[in-house]
């Protein structure tokens, strides 16, 4: 087993910024220092919570009332908090999440209205409250997160993607209050723009956990 503690990462933000490479290009610059690094995601990252991801990502956009989804999704990081991040960290490796709990209480807590209270609550009960050492808040203005999904995705969004861009204001809304409420501890959270080429995004996404190694 490592002797090096074990580090969580979250990557957050809205539709489009770029969090899947960038889960994959910091974990490469992280174990090209040595490190253990395991890449996952949410909702997904374990055998139960991909299976419930199934329900969560596919269908129309009211597929799920906003109560049941942020269920569906709380417990889906139940799952993946248990069998996939704790124990990783616990061997001491880095683990980076293409989101966590920041987006239920961005999306369901706060874009659709149910109150990021209800949400930790949820939280404290599947996950016993874990937080990420380090949350990076990925940012870029709507127009240019929408081309990039677009183009992306040819047309073909997700449940999430698909809704509107008044909902994407919400979410983006969302996300920047979040570091200003002390019971998400927002010591955690640095935001990192996400204009520009990936390989300069990379290098600022390390120069926000440089503490931390």
């Amino acid at each position: 087993m490592s002797t090096r503690p074990g580090r969580f990462i979250s990557l957050e933000g809205g539709e489009g910024v770029g969090k899947s490479t960038q889960v994959r290009r910091l974990a490469e610059a992280l174990r090209a220092r040595g490190l253990d690094v395991e890449e996952t995601r949410e909702p997904g990252g374990s055998v139960g919570a991909e299976a419930i991801r199934n329900l969560l990502m596919q269908g129309g956009a009211g597929q799920w009332t906003t109560r049941t989804e942020a269920l569906l999704f709380a417990a889906a990081r139940a799952d993946h908090v248990a069998r996939r991040i704790r124990p990783a960290m616990a061997r001491g490796a880095w683990v980076i999440s293409d989101r966590f709990l920041d987006s239920s209480l961005a999306y369901q807590g706060g874009a659709d209205g149910l109150g990021q209270e209800a949400i930790r609550t949820l939280h404290a009960i599947g996950s016993e409250g874990l937080l990420p050492d380090r949350t990076l808040l990925l940012t870029m203005p709507l127009h240019e997160a929408s081309y990039r999904e677009w183009v992306r995705d040819a047309g073909e969004l997700d449940r999430f993607g698909a809704r509107g861009e008044a909902y994407h204001a919400r979410v983006g809304e969302a996300f920047a209050s979040l570091q200003a409420d002390p019971a998400n501890r927002p010591e955690r959270y640095r935001t990192v723009s996400a204009l520009g080429d990936v390989a300069t995004v990379t290098e600022r996404l390390m120069d926000a956990v440089a503490d931390l190694l």
